[in-house]
């Protein structure tokens, strides 16, 4: 997300570090490559002009000029500025304190708000909830069987009724769900190709009837400006909670989630970052800030990888690296794990300094494809080949390669990539010793080894 902008910003940014003292000459030059960088990105015209005047006042200060690293001083101040953009802290839902909270979807057609319906009650379930869906869209053809279909994929239960009014759905499905005790209520409401009066008079209708704790609008992040001007009338219309982005992992400029925030005065709440019904996340821009600038999400990470991996086999692959006993069994359900956690571009872009890898690396994908291959491969070799790959002679490796459908390429192209995992875990298995040696040593002072 957002790769064009963020190598933009990055390249300035690097120049900027790279030079011993700073002076305004040097800062007017930097923030004209960003103001360019944001533009090109879509980022509205006057959140653009707002953040670079911003920057600068404080970049040209005593505090900034007069330190011993100008460069990584203006490096924080965009960083801070950029995070105040999008809304300085993570915002989170409203519940009720009393019987089921409501939470009222809208949104344009083709914004990504039904999917986004039932990934937002996924979220919800991995939290402890209990959702029910209501299916309040009768207008367009197969809405309500798009969201039967979807709620099925993950387990939800949905309300429908084609033949009511959508206002009298919302208020029979707030009904079932206080009888059986599901909290939220999630509503799908009707979406049209382009806002129109009655499309905001049925949404205030099913709003003052139902009085819904969130308003989530849905915009898609590709449309650029087109999703902020969206955000601003129906804000004006039915009065917005908060902003849920969409396509936030295609080939979007990223202007959209810049300038929403600053335009509307509502805050993004969540980003659609995938297809699958888990790639739903709340919005933090604090980390999102960070991933843009190349500073990594390591928060992020973690808690991609506390809900990915399996703590027991996280423990036991530790003692096989201390021990260095790494198979290529090992190999594939380390690379299935990681897979389970996203793109490796995108794990990248969460490590600080990811953004220095090389691109061909960063262009690799665990998709299903590639995993099914290693899958094959591996699993065409006998217990002796998988526990010692040195013994994999060139007929080993046509058969493999004849086994698993694949060429000797496929095969050596594997060994190879298991041979660098192996040196590179022999190596930080031969640096925690050392470090557990110096420990020691420390330690018992004088003691004789």
């Amino acid at each position: 997300m957002f790769s064009n902008l963020a190598d933009k910003l990055q390249n300035t940014l690097k120049q900027l570090r790279g030079k011993g003292k700073l002076n305004e000459k040097d800062v007017d030059v930097a923030m004209r490559q960003i103001k360019l960088a944001l533009l090109e990105a879509d980022v509205n015209f006057k959140v653009v002009k707002d953040f670079v005047a911003a920057i600068r006042e404080r970049a040209v200060g005593q505090e900034v000029m007069n330190s011993l690293t100008p460069g990584q001083q203006v490096v924080k101040i965009v960083n801070e500025e950029m995070t105040r953009l999008m809304g300085e802290k993570q915002s989170g839902l409203n519940f009720s304190g009393k019987g089921p909270t409501v939470i009222m979807i809208v949104g344009l057609q083709g914004s990504g708000k039904t999917t986004t319906v039932v990934k937002l009650a996924a979220h919800l379930r991995r939290g402890g909830k209990n959702p029910l869906l209501v299916a309040a869209d009768i207008y367009r053809p197969g809405a309500v069987k798009q969201l039967q279909l979807l709620s099925e994929s993950v387990g939800e239960k949905i309300y429908s009724n084609e033949e009511a009014d959508p206002v009298d759905i919302c208020l029979e499905g707030l009904k079932l769900a206080e009888s059986e005790s599901h909290d939220p209520v999630i509503l799908d409401t009707a979406g049209r190709l382009h806002i129109d009066e009655d499309m905001m008079s049925e949404i205030t209708v099913i709003k003052n009837a139902v009085k819904p704790q969130e308003v989530l609008l849905v915009v898609d992040a590709m449309t650029g400006q087109d999703a902020v001007n969206a955000a601003s009338a129906f804000n004006e219309a039915v009065g917005l909670s908060g902003i849920v982005l969409t396509k936030l992992d295609g080939d979007t400029r990223g202007g959209a989630a810049l300038s929403v925030r600053a335009v509307t005065g509502c805050p993004v709440k969540f980003v659609g970052i995938g297809e699958k019904m888990e790639a739903l996340e709340p919005f933090y821009p604090d980390r999102m800030a960070s991933r843009i600038l190349g500073m990594g999400d390591v928060l992020s990470l973690i808690e991609k990888a506390e809900a990915s991996v399996d703590q027991n086999k996280a423990r036991e692959m530790e003692q096989k690296l201390r021990k260095q006993q790494f198979t290529l069994d090992d190999f594939k359900d380390q690379l299935g794990q990681l897979r389970s956690m996203g793109s490796l571009d995108e794990i990248l872009n969460m490590i600080p300094g990811g953004g220095n890898i090389p691109k061909e690396v960063r262009q690799m994908s665990l998709n299903e494809a590639n995993f099914k291959q290693v899958e094959a491969i591996i699993e065409s070799m006998t217990k002796k080949e998988k526990q010692d790959p040195s013994v994999l002679n060139s007929s080993r490796r046509r058969r493999i390669a004849m086994g698993s459908g694949t060429t000797v390429q496929d095969v050596n192209r594997l060994l190879n990539q298991f041979e660098q995992m192996q040196k590179m875990f022999k190596k930080m298995g031969s640096i925690d010793k050392k470090g557990a040696m110096k420990k020691f040593k420390k330690g018992k002072k004088g003691f004789p080894l």
